[in-house]
């Protein structure tokens, strides 16, 4: 039987959540990296065992670790992150030169078929790839626009805090903006809203179904200003017809005094027949759901805020 692994990034360590393929019984192991702020960690889809975590603290700094062995072991690998070949530097909004302030690694995607190539986006805001395993890393940033900066072609600067896509149909990307949940069916030439009847298009995380292209997750939050569910009610909203229209998922979540956050790397899917959907809490909760989103039940409590989960699918 296949079996999940749950990666859960905390403010304080990682934890590694197992279980069988019922996902009715878990194992945590954990705290790895224990006192970092472990902002993601994530495995490598063209092999399992290639693990990769972006930790940071105000005394070390930022540190890229790697994992050949599921997680049992870890090496730090390179942090030299360049712009336009030179380290440290780039161009701010007005197009003059400003030193390049690098402050942490968000998220790191390894590519789906080659455990070496892996992208990181990095604050300031930037995207960069490696082709070695995370030992060097150079930019990649043209083409992107937003209206709400001082130059809406900028390269950086841009506040998009999710996007989303079926391996089944790449060209159609899904993206939790800073207010506005977006859709694109070219590859991201061009966006339209999809918000609908979602009670906030304010939130963080958004995940889509593994075997349902046009089944989608998000989780709104009140307002930028308060990063609290509507109500006080810890709801996922889902929608099969691609956006636009949103069912509220509440079975097993509380449904009232509840004002934890989930942020935008704290949600993922799993890859089984019927897919279990895995969110965290910045109060500490990593809640499951075994049957694509109707029901939900708490696989652990009482963590450090969470800031990341992942889940592999394991053979």
């Amino acid at each position: 039987m296949s079996g999940v692994r749950v990666l859960v990034g905390t403010r304080k360590g990682a934890f590694v959540l197992t279980a069988d393929g019922t996902r009715e019984s878990w194992d945590v192991a954990g705290p790895l990296f224990a006192g970092w702020e472990i902002y993601h960690i994530t495995g490598s889809p063209a092999d399992p065992d290639r693990l990769y975590a972006s930790q940071s603290t105000g005394w070390y700094g930022q540190q890229i670790q790697r994992s050949q062995d599921g997680g049992a072991s870890w090496e730090q690998v390179g942090n030299r992150f360049e712009y336009d070949g030179v380290p440290g530097t780039h161009q701010w909004y007005d197009g003059t030169p400003h030193p390049w302030e690098f402050a942490r690694v968000w998220h790191l995607e390894p590519s789906p078929a080659d455990p070496d190539t892996v992208y990181a986006g990095v604050e300031d805001a930037a995207l960069f790839r490696s082709y070695d395993g995370g030992v060097s890393w150079q930019p990649i940033n043209r083409g992107l626009r937003s209206a709400g900066i001082p130059d809406p072609d900028a390269e950086v600067g841009h506040c998009v805090h999710r996007i989303a896509m079926h391996p089944s149909r790449p060209d159609v990307l899904f993206m939790q903006k800073h207010w506005d949940v977006m859709r694109s069916d070219d590859a991201g030439e061009s966006w339209h809203e999809i918000s609908g009847d979602l009670p906030s298009d304010f939130g963080f995380p958004i995940a889509v179904h593994p075997h349902e292209p046009d089944t989608a997750y998000v989780v709104p939050i009140t307002s930028d200003s308060y990063h609290f569910p509507p109500d006080g009610q810890l709801r996922v909203y889902r929608s099969r017809t691609g956006g636009g229209d949103w069912e509220p998922l509440t079975e097993g979540l509380p449904q009232q005094h509840c004002y934890v956050n989930v942020l935008r790397e704290a949600m993922a899917v799993d890859t089984l027949e019927e897919p279990g959907v895995y969110f965290g809490t910045t109060g500490g909760q990593v809640y499951a759901s075994p049957d694509a989103g109707d029901s939900w039940a708490p696989i652990v409590r009482d963590l450090p805020a969470v800031l990341s989960v992942e889940v592999q699918t394991l053979p």
